[in-house]
């Protein structure tokens, strides 16, 4: 049936409606706490009388008649005769909400519960002594809101200009493919025009749909009004970031766990406020809630200052209930025991109310962030207050992921989950299956092994040793390894819902196209998990920590065997390896003198390639020391072993420590520290010597400046372990609180920061690093630019 130019107006006066709803009941409550602030008054006077004005117009009595009074009201309050109190402020909410519920019954042609205003009405226009107000009112504080060129266009619309955009975009890889293996370059140079249009194009198709988060935070104000008065508290609510735009589908997303978390810190989080002057805290609570963008997510901060999560009370209600055994309840730590809030069933409540204590809450939260890619953390401190931190992507649309194959078929992973990507040939992975259940030893890591094919119900691959294990870590979760077929490529992928019958199986996140147009299924790895029947746990909440060695042993911890681009033999210790990626040539450019490779939102100085950029995929280790990276270019591994001992140094500073001997070859050790160096701006240099005790557990401390003590003349010790009372220089971190060295050993201090305090030495100076081993002082240099 066609539909007529009065319906389109109706469409038009709802939609503008629940938009002016949406930011109201925040400004009212606001109006409550400012009563002189004339121009929030007269924002909400102008809405009701636009909106009264248009329910004359189409005939609309009920909503005309509410209009009508809370008009009247605030007419009232214009005037002077009367006083915004609380008693009005809930009478202009109860008109507002009931307002709402008549525009979404106009759209929806279902009829209300009740067909009765009156009482709505009485409580607008109950007369209060005709008093003026105490103040003149204050002159509006912001000038009038700039115009702006407006459209108002159906999401079905955008939907389907981004589903034409994505089509576009396959085209056009498909065709890059197409020219590059053509070898024709004058095509490329034009191609690489029309690609970046695209690319323009695909961007401001997306913005379309970017929507400013304080359209989530406009009701914030209100709920928060509500649920204290239900629990008999005073809170405060400070609002930030409310500039920063998401996609309009993820702000839905994120809307219920949201308003579950702002429930549970009010109800039980906050003290009441008899509780709070005994803590010697104010009588009003305060709630803030805080946005900002980190890179393509979005991190929604959550923090109030009540009395945080007794971890002790959630221990005892988790072994109750069969969730943790009592001797692994005595091993955990306080931010293991705060993470148990979000197991179903627990809760620290004293008693059920209508706004908590069931023990259902938190664990819905987390399902539904991690639903859609996000995390949630959270961070107590008893008596001090909650900090619950989400994070999740910009868009729901566009997602970074990985393809893979497996049984024929092509796949696509989220990036987000993905670890590493590691190969079974190469002796570098040990495959096991232990009581028919499947393992993957990834350097000293076991770890559950699923199979791709398997898990999809097709047959298994005919050469398991040639399959690719990809380590997922879902949402924070334990890790484990999936085996496929083939690798493919890091793409950006538009993903849609898949079909609802493809979506039960629990499989799979999403469908999407590759470049031949090729339908592509997006893997839900937590779905993969629980298909496999793996009880994945939080990182810290079950996995058990790997013991550490009291005291460094000479010959060194376990290293990577691998193969340069040119065929030579290297070792990089395994504990400064952070993972194994494939990459495009393309990903690699010389920029500012240096190779760099880009990596999803993060640039890398590159090194391992000589000076000129691949012209052929690569493998890359991405190495770190805790705080800074860097990418090294390889082309397989080879094994994992213990580092050998009998280092031949090398003759002078490089990118080579020293030759070792791996069976009855030779094999090149890296110099870390020296590399690291080079990329912080530092000289790298060589210097004298005996036992030295270093922090363990720290990347840095193990993998890199260990190698460079050793080189110096030392026997490295762990701080505090069997024989570091002998030590004659103790290293600590420059955070590190009071360190007390043997009797007539040296502190040397190493700081991460350009400067810092006298004695300290920055990590890559390796000339003042090497000095202060040697108990010889140098002058403070100034520090080089560039």
């Amino acid at each position: 049936m066609r539909r007529g130019p009065v319906d389109d107006l109706i469409n038009d006066f709802i939609a503008e409606t629940r938009e002016m709803l949406e930011a109201l009941s925040g400004e009212i409550v606001a109006w409550e706490a400012e009563p002189g602030d004339r121009a929030r008054l007269d924002e909400i006077f102008r809405f009701v009388h636009t909106v009264k004005g248009n329910s004359g117009f189409f005939d609309l009595p009920r909503i005309r008649a509410l209009s009508h009074a809370a008009e009247d009201a605030l007419s009232a309050v214009r005037s002077g005769a009367r006083t915004p109190d609380a008693r009005l402020v809930s009478a202009v909410l109860g008109v507002i909400d009931r307002l709402g519920e008549l525009v979404e019954a106009l759209e929806t042609g279902e009829a209300l519960a009740s067909e009765d205003d009156s009482a709505l009405i009485d409580a607008l226009t109950a007369e209060e002594p005709a008093e003026a107000l105490e103040s003149e009112a204050a002159p509006a504080s912001h000038a009038a809101r700039a115009s702006s060129r407006t459209i108002r266009l159906p999401v079905e619309l955008l939907d389907r200009m981004m589903s034409g955009v994505s089509d576009l975009v396959l085209a056009r890889n498909e065709l890059a493919r197409r020219i590059r293996a053509s070898g024709d370059t004058d095509m490329m140079a034009a191609f690489e025009r029309v690609s970046a249009t695209v690319a323009d194009l695909r961007d401001g198709i997306t913005r379309t749909r970017m929507q400013r988060i304080d359209n989530l935070f406009a009701p914030l104000p209100r709920m928060v009004r509500d649920i204290s008065g239900q629990t008999g508290k005073q809170v405060g609510l400070e609002i930030d970031g409310g500039d920063v735009e998401i996609d309009r589908e993820m702000l839905e997303m994120i809307r219920d766990p949201l308003t579950h978390i702002i429930r549970n810190a009010i109800d039980h989080g906050i003290e009441s406020p008899a509780e709070r002057r005994r803590a010697g805290k104010s009588e009003t609570g305060c709630l803030r809630v805080c946005a900002r963008q980190a890179g393509n997510h979005i991190l929604l901060e959550i923090s109030d200052d009540g009395a945080g999560i007794d971890g002790d009370k959630l221990v005892r209600r988790a072994v109750a209930a069969g969730v943790l055994t009592a001797e692994r309840a005595d091993r955990l730590t306080e931010a293991e025991k705060n993470a148990l809030v979000f197991e179903p069933g627990l809760s620290t409540a004293a008693s059920v109310t209508d706004l908590s204590g069931r023990g259902v809450g938190m664990d819905v939260v987390r399902a539904n962030v991690e639903r859609i890619g996000g995390l949630v953390e959270i961070e107590s401190r008893r008596g001090q207050g909650v900090v619950l931190t989400l994070r999740a992507p910009l868009t729901l649309t566009i997602i970074p992921a990985l393809t893979v194959a497996a049984g024929g078929q092509v796949y696509a992973i989220p990036r987000s989950a993905i670890e590493e990507i590691v190969r079974v040939k190469g002796g570098a992975v040990r495959v096991e299956s232990v009581g028919g259940a499947a393992f993957a030893t990834v350097r000293g890591r076991r770890l559950p092994l699923v199979y791709l094919r398997e898990s999809l119900g097709r047959e298994p691959s005919d050469d398991p040793a040639g399959q690719s294990l990809v380590l997922l870590r879902p949402a924070g979760a334990d890790l484990y390894a999936l085996a496929v077929d083939d690798i493919y490529d890091h793409e950006e992928l538009v993903v849609k819902p898949a079909a609802p019958a493809v979506m039960a199986a629990g499989l799979y996140a999403g469908t999407t196209l590759a470049d031949d147009g090729k339908p592509v299924l997006l893997l839900d790895p937590p779905g993969i998990a629980a298909r496999a029947g793996l009880a994945l746990h939080r990182r810290g909440n079950e996995a058990e920590a790997a013991p550490q060695p009291a005291v460094m042993a000479t010959e060194g911890p376990a290293a990577l065997l691998f193969k340069t681009l040119e065929g030579k033999k290297r070792l990089v210790p395994v504990a400064a390896v952070q993972r194994i990626e494939d990459v495009r040539p393309e990903a690699v450019q010389l920029s500012a003198g240096r190779l760099h490779v880009a990596l999803g939102d993060t640039l890398l100085p590159l090194e391992g390639c000589g000076a000129t950029a691949p012209d052929r995929p690569i493998r890359l280790l991405r190495l770190g020391d805790g705080q800074e990276e860097i990418a090294y270019g390889f082309a397989d591994v080879v094994d994992i072993l213990p580092l050998p001992a009998g280092l031949l140094p090398a003759t002078e500073p490089g990118e080579v420590r020293g030759v070792v001997l791996v069976g009855d070859e030779q094999a090149e050790l890296l110099d870390l520290h020296w590399l690291f160096a080079r990329h912080s701006g530092r000289p790298a240099a060589a210097a004298p010597r005996p036992v030295c005790a270093i922090p363990a557990g720290d990347p840095f401390m193990d993998a890199i400046l260990r190698p460079l003590v050793e080189s110096a003349g030392y026997t490295v010790v762990a701080s505090g372990a069997p024989g570091s009372e002998a030590a004659s220089v103790v290293i600590a971190g420059a955070e590190a609180g009071a360190v007390e060295p043997p009797a007539g050993a040296r502190l040397v201090r190493i700081r991460s920061e350009a400067e810092g305090e006298s004695g300290s030495v920055h990590r890559y100076d390796r000339d003042a690093l090497l000095a202060a081993l040697a108990g010889e002082v140098r002058p403070k240099r100034r520090r080089r630019n560039g």
